[in-house]
């Protein structure tokens, strides 16, 4: 067995460098831009107004003073005209600024008689406006990469960009193996379960941004389980379920080498989940995951989430756990670094860390607990024993 920590540098190490594909816009939500996308434009375009008032020249203005309004300017519909001293312009918010003016008066501060308006209040000179490229100028940058959120969109739109270099989203193909599944639906036999674990890896890795297919479910005969992989072709990552471990049944390892797998390691010290494998497939990776359903989806979390942001470029895939304090005492640790299902709540003085306490049950077995739980307490290797109140790591789930 090996390290955790191992074990995620093997599996990142059998990543390939991400590939671009060009993408619309429109289409280009939640995805990871692979390259910097540049602003075709300033924005605002224009010294625009911020406020629906009276563009006037400011300098010089004081309360009193009577300007002669000389046209009307909205959003997308500017003024010709200059504005001269003594005059001012009816503008609306978002409204470019006319020639001759600087300055904004809001219409509250204002009294108007027919064509002729009366300051009550004076603003500062340069009041109420939005300087051109006081968001952005053109050619600034939107650095890469990054998975892109909606207010990205929204910017990038702005910036006049219609088209993105972005990483190619990965496809995943999974694999349930073993005699006794059957899928939801399915009148399963006295001696079968439904297959249930493939179902939340596959909600992960969309979730991450891939592209998934479910294959049919594998037979523990050794030419089953060989078509099946042979009908993943073509996905950058295979991910089988079951059939990991050295039982009899357990043929995964053996028929993935007898058609060219390079494995890359086999076993780790962790709990739930040490029968993990990983190593490349032809063209593919290939991570084989436990069948327990809490040991699969927590090696997902671990390592198959990881490689899919890794795939998409994106530099620090490995999320850094955080810290809480421990709300129940806890006996030693053993060889092997243990992943306990575990619930968060508020720190009981309303400061500082939240509080840890970990599920009584920890079966593997157990997704019942699994649903419960919004945390992974993460338990060292011959972590000592711990009591409330202790500093632990947990990653969020």
């Amino acid at each position: 067995m090996i390290p955790v920590a191992e074990a995620l540098e093997k599996v990142l190490a059998l990543v390939p460098p991400p590939r671009g594909e060009a993408v619309p816009l429109a289409e280009a939500a939640g995805r990871v831009l692979l390259a910097p996308a540049r602003a075709a434009r300033d924005q605002p375009p224009f010294a625009a107004s911020a406020m629906d008032g009276y563009a006037v020249a400011g300098a010089g203005l004081k309360p009193g003073a009577r300007l002669r309004v000389v046209g009307e300017a909205a959003a997308g519909h500017g003024h010709a005209g200059r504005i001269k001293p003594g005059e001012a312009l009816r503008i609306f918010t978002g409204a470019p600024l006319p020639e001759g003016s600087d300055t904004v008066v809001i219409q509250e501060d204002v009294t108007r008689d027919g064509e002729m308006i009366r300051l009550d209040e004076c603003p500062e000179p340069g009041a109420h406006v939005r300087p051109r490229g006081g968001d952005f100028a053109a050619g600034d940058e939107i650095a890469a990469p990054r998975r892109l959120r909606p207010a990205d969109l929204a910017l990038l739109a702005a910036m006049n960009v219609p088209e993105l270099q972005l990483a190619r989203r990965p496809e995943v193909a999974f694999i349930a193996t073993g005699d006794e599944l059957v899928m939801p639906g399915e009148a399963p036999r006295d001696d079968q379960i439904i297959a249930s674990n493939i179902f939340a890896l596959q909600a992960m890795a969309r979730a991450e941004g891939a592209e998934t297919r479910i294959l049919p479910i594998a037979r523990d005969t050794p030419l089953s389980l060989r078509t099946v992989l042979e009908l993943a072709a073509g996905a950058d990552l295979i991910l089988t379920i079951g059939g990991a471990s050295v039982g009899d049944h357990d043929l995964v390892g053996q028929v993935a080498q007898e058609i060219g797998m390079e494995r890359a390691f086999y076993k780790i010290a962790m709990r739930p989940g040490k029968p993990l494998m990983a190593g490349r497939l032809g063209g593919a990776m290939m991570l084989g995951l436990p069948g327990n359903p809490v040991s699969a989806i927590v090696c997902g979390q671990i390592f198959m989430l990881p490689a899919l942001r890794a795939m998409q470029g994106l530099p620090e895939p490995v999320v850094p756990p955080r810290r809480a304090r421990l709300g129940c005492a806890l006996p030693p640790n053993g060889p092997r670094t243990h992943y306990m299902r575990a619930r968060l709540a508020p720190p009981r003085d309303g400061e500082g860390l939240p509080l840890i306490t970990p599920f009584a049950r920890q079966d593997s077995a157990l997704l019942s607990v699994l649903t419960e739980a919004d945390a992974l307490l993460i338990r060292p290797v011959r972590d000592p024993e711990r009591k409330p109140g202790d500093l632990v790591e947990y990653l969020p789930i």
